[in-house]
């Protein structure tokens, strides 16, 4: 197949999050599989990314072909790109879209050429089909006017759990017309050698410590983890990632000190993905608290190195670990930290969620999920 996607952000771009590193996986894994993989995305690579006169197109046998549209307006993640519908007629039509994100102009311009062109599309909200955090009104006014029709014509919607599913019907979505797809687990290797995340924050192998990773942001819980982590004497904890843009470094860091945490609270910043997996390790226990998550890919990471996962109810990923693999919590301080406290105190209990973790992470591989994505597209196009 001749398949397109359509994409806010890819890489090498940071900032956005897992879905950068889920978009990549695809590719990689449909091209291997035989199919053609074009890639149509912005130029920004950060929040702090300037306007782009320029389009810049890489390819390679492994990603296929990527098109960095020129890219000159910009908000946040919203990038405005013009010359879209150019690079669209210039090249032959795809089989199939793929449009990921919602409420961003190159998703919506890629969507109404597909419904003129006649092109089937599918359509993955990537977390953001239910309004959430900021100018929830304005974005609830502009879904049901401007950005109505891209999820509504869309051939098939792609969730990634049955919470996203949820998110759908939500917005009006017939249930006939969702597909669930997970995320998978990726295959780390060899574990790596711990200690480097110790060392930095100056604490031995015997030190209770917690890790979470992702963007520093409103909604990912890290308020919750600094009031857990408040009441276990003795537990370090260290939050990696970049900035969000929320404000929320700040918050963290007056909470921290409000609560006397200095020395055992560590905002780490942005590593490299390819040092997380040496940060997973370090952990005692991996968490992921976050008050809405449509799946929870560093969960997936963490769980796939045998790292103890713990994860509230409102994470996708929760419902991969119903039989085992990791502790599902609610969303509050006093139920995290009870279930930090829990695995912490009992080394068994922790080599028994590490294993069943690689369990998890062996039963939804990429190529597993990548399949499941393919026999998604096979069906649109079957029905025509």
């Amino acid at each position: 197949m001749r398949i397109l996607f359509s994409v806010p952000a890819y890489a090498p771009a940071h900032s956005f999050g897992g879905p950068i590193r889920v978009l990549e996986r695809l590719v990689q894994e449909l091209s291997a599989m035989g199919n053609s993989v074009d890639v149509f995305t912005t130029s920004l690579l950060s929040l702090e990314s300037g306007r782009t006169w320029r389009t810049r197109v890489a390819s390679t046998q492994a990603t296929g072909t990527v098109r960095y549209l020129a890219t000159p307006i910009r908000f946040r993640w919203m990038g405005l790109t013009p010359s879209v519908l150019t690079h669209l007629r210039a090249q032959q039509p795809p089989d199939i879209v793929h449009i990921f994100g919602f409420r961003d102009p190159l998703g919506t311009s890629v969507a109404t050429w597909c419904s003129v062109r006649g092109v089937p599309y599918v359509f993955e909200g990537l977390g953001m089909v239910e309004p959430k955090l900021r100018k929830v009104q304005l974005k609830r006014l502009l879904d049901a006017t401007v950005f109505r029709s891209v999820p509504r014509r869309a051939a098939l919607l792609v969730a990634t759990s049955e919470r996203e599913r949820r998110e759908y019907l939500s917005a009006g979505i017939d249930p006939g017309r969702i597909a669930i797809r997970p995320n998978g687990f990726p295959d780390l290797g060899a574990t790596p050698p711990g200690g480097t995340l110790r060392r930095l924050i100056g604490i031995d192998a015997s030190t209770p410590l917690v890790v979470s990773v992702g963007r520093v942001a409103r909604g990912k819980g890290l308020d919750l983890l600094v009031e857990a982590v408040s009441t276990l004497p003795g537990v370090h904890a260290a939050i990696v990632g970049p900035d969000g843009g929320h404000g929320m470094t700040r918050e963290l860091i007056d909470l921290r000190s409000r609560l006397g945490l200095d020395s055992r609270v560590h905002l780490i910043g942005p590593v490299d993905h390819e040092a997380l997996p040496g940060v997973y390790v370090d952990a005692d226990v991996f968490t992921l608290p976050s008050a809405h998550e449509n799946f929870g890919l560093v969960a997936a990471e963490a769980a796939a190195l045998g790292v103890p996962v713990i994860v509230s109810d409102r994470c996708g990923i929760a419902e991969l670990f119903q039989r085992g693999g990791g502790v599902v919590v609610p969303y509050s301080a006093g139920e995290l930290r009870s279930a930090l406290e829990r695995v912490l105190s009992d080394p068994d209990l922790r080599h028994r969620l590490g294993a069943a973790g690689k369990t998890v992470a062996a039963e939804w591989s990429w190529p597993h999920v990548a399949q499941i994505q393919e026999d998604i597209y096979r069906l649109v196009l079957t029905r025509g």
